[in-house]
């Protein structure tokens, strides 16, 4: 076994066996203690106290999304490998019968399933998109929005910040060029600043989505050679790999021209968000300072904890 691996899942079991996270027996999927998620609650108000004074509007979705939104946002050409769907039984009494005969087989029951009019939430800013386009133009200065949900992505992992199901809060910037550059601007500095006040090792460095395919290659050189995404960095699973925890993306005019957009001035509109894993901030705070959150250094804990 790799070590890598090794230390993925020893870290895996630690958090498992401390009762921080809750085996469902599915690679990815956890329940979480109330001491993980008051850890969670408490970094949410960290990032309200370093973001809230930009006016943001809130808005909160739960973990689904249309699926005609869904098909129109591109999602299934870069990645189709992350991506998740709803079904539903479709049948008569015989096709349920013949359900409960698989089932009680063992074999695969999905036979009889069909998609319904909802997928999952592939990442929080994607439902906004078409919410925003229907309002009509964004004024003169533009538009902020702060956003948090849950979120699938189809790549089980024994890595546990590598999660399925997992929470992604995220500001959105609507606007010109210069508005959206310069909120991420903003946010690279500000983001450091944050994270560095929780006393872990950090870096940030150019980065790209994991495209899908041959054309996905394509893609993700040409996102780090414009520079469109870069992450905040933590270790938790190897010093080597560091853990995505933060990521800035500027997605130029992909957003508006894909939902017609427009500024105020008919022009197509710029986007850019901030990205913050809820749970992976989570668990490098527990990996760098402990199970024992009465035992993190004091000056987190004033962080944290004001």
């Amino acid at each position: 076994m790799c070590q890598n691996c090794q230390q993925q899942q020893g870290f895996l079991a630690e958090l498992i066996d401390s009762g921080l996270l809750i085996d469902t027996g599915v690679d990815g999927l956890y329940g979480r203690s109330g001491l993980f998620e008051e850890v969670v609650a408490r970094f949410d108000d960290l990032i309200t106290r370093y973001g809230g004074q930009d006016g943001a509007e809130v808005a909160r979705f739960p973990p689904a999304m249309n699926r005609q939104h869904f098909e129109r946002s591109g999602y299934l050409k870069s990645f189709p490998q992350l991506a998740g769907t709803v079904h539903a039984f479709d049948g008569d009494e015989r096709a349920h019968a013949q359900l409960l005969h698989d089932v009680a087989d063992g074999v695969d029951w999905t036979a009889g399933q069909k998609s319904t009019d909802i997928v999952l939430t592939p990442a929080a800013c994607y439902v906004l998109y078409p919410v925003v386009a229907k309002r009509g133009p964004v004024g003169k200065g533009g538009a902020l929005f702060d956003l948090q949900s849950y979120c699938f992505r189809h790549e089980p992992s024994k890595d546990p910040a590598r999660m399925q199901l997992f929470r992604m809060r995220e500001y959105v910037r609507f606007g010109t060029p210069d508005q959206v550059t310069e909120f991420r601007a903003i946010w690279l500095e500000r983001g450091q600043t944050m994270m560095a006040s929780l006393g872990m090792p950090l870096e940030v460095d150019v980065a790209n989505d994991p495209f899908f395919g041959r054309a996905g290659r394509m893609l993700a050189n040409n996102q780090r050679d414009q520079r469109l995404k870069f992450e905040l960095l933590i270790p938790i699973e190897s010093v080597e790999k560091p853990t995505a925890c933060l990521s800035f993306n500027y997605h130029q005019d992909h957003f508006g021209t894909t939902w017609g957009i427009k500024t105020e001035d008919g022009e197509t509109a710029h986007t850019a968000c901030v990205g913050f894993g809820m749970e992976r901030v989570a668990l490098a705070l527990f990996k760098h300072h402990g199970f024992d959150v009465q035992k993190w250094p004091a000056a987190v804990r004033d962080v944290l904890w004001p």
